[in-house]
């Protein structure tokens, strides 16, 4: 990752009343350095003890959570085992492979989003979440 790309993100992080702490800065790199991705907590973890990092893995959680309240991440939770962390934060959504546990990105305009329920009164679309789930055609 880049030092603007770097700066950006500390940026970020300071006008979300975040501290661009040295731990948060090195997990942003490994998030943000590979382009769009989708990692979970565990697979973080990894990356950064292969990294040299000592962290623990509630470190990584809390770490993960706060980026995405601050919107450096979207939360995609696949089944009840995995939350994936998305870095591209777009409208879009995802093909989930169960037998390697992956998701896909399917940009939003691959999908026709039609005939939406009524809203309850007072409410408004905060975001649309599809996950299309996949197995292997055995035939």
């Amino acid at each position: 990752m880049n030092k603007r790309d770097m700066k950006k993100i500390e940026e970020h992080l300071r006008a979300a009343g975040l501290r661009p702490t040295k731990q948060r800065m090195a997990l942003a790199e490994l998030l943000f350095g590979q382009g769009d991705r989708h990692v979970t907590a565990e697979q973080l973890h990894r990356e950064a003890r292969d990294a040299g990092l000592s962290v623990s893995l509630a470190t990584i959680y809390n770490t993960l959570n706060q980026f995405t309240e601050v919107g450096l991440l979207r939360q995609v939770v696949t089944t009840g085992n995995y939350t994936y962390y998305d870095t591209n934060t777009s409208e879009h959504y995802h093909f989930y492979l169960e037998e390697s546990d992956q998701l896909i990105d399917i940009p939003r305009d691959q999908l026709d989003l039609t005939n939406l329920p009524s809203l309850p009164k007072g409410k408004r679309i905060k975001g649309v979440d599809i996950i299309i789930r996949l197995s292997s055609d055995n035939t």
